[in-house]
């Protein structure tokens, strides 16, 4: 319901005025929560844009990830790499392209599903915390939105990558306890209420 929500409330969704379905990017940061992106956020993410009806185009870094993690056991594996392309292309059937050719101008609205691999992929927020950097074509990508002012929608801790490059914006990561990170990162923490439906039979 979330991402539902997010994505009717963007106005870049939908159709055009010409009849023809908006564009809507998504950058992957690999498969799995633990080093990549979070598998039920991404799938929501993608299912909401088609609900929409409107199209949506994949992109990931062609790039080691950081670190490989054992989804099973929750263990770091020191002998194992993987590429964030190549793990980010599982949820995406194949149908993905590096981000490297990810260009603003050719959509209508950016998302990026959570997963800590926003934190080790696409940034090293795990690892540096509030001197965080971010990966070089993230940056770019989300510069090039903001300057068109076309809506980003940033899920769970990707809000993170907001707070870094674009100082001072408004970021509503997780709860009070994270409102310091943010704050030392740049950006401004504001708390909300997330409110959900009641379903019974």
């Amino acid at each position: 319901m979330a991402f539902s929500m997010m994505v009717r409330r963007m106005s870049a969704v939908g159709v055009k005025a010409s009849g023809s379905p908006k564009k809507v990017a998504v950058i992957m940061s690999g498969s799995g929560f633990q080093d990549g992106s979070e598998i039920h956020e991404t799938v929501a993410v993608l299912f909401h844009i088609s609900n929409n009806e409107a199209t949506y185009d994949c992109f990931a870094p062609d790039a080691p990830q950081s670190e490989v993690v054992n989804h099973l056991s929750g263990t770091s594996s020191s002998s194992e790499t993987r590429n964030v392309l190549t793990e980010s292309a599982r949820i995406a059937r194949g149908k993905i392209e590096p981000l490297s050719k990810l260009s603003a101008q050719n959509y209508d609205a950016l998302f990026v599903p959570g997963g800590y691999g926003a934190a080790k992929n696409l940034s090293d927020f795990y690892s540096k915390g509030s001197k965080l950097r971010l990966e070089t074509d993230v940056n770019r990508v989300l510069q090039e939105f903001k300057t068109q002012s076309k809506p980003i929608g940033l899920c769970c801790i990707s809000g993170v990558l907001a707070a870094k490059a674009f100082p001072r914006c408004k970021v509503t990561i997780g709860g009070p306890e994270q409102a310091g990170t943010i704050t030392s990162i740049g950006g401004k923490f504001k708390e909300v209420t997330l409110i959900l439906p009641f379903f019974s039979s």
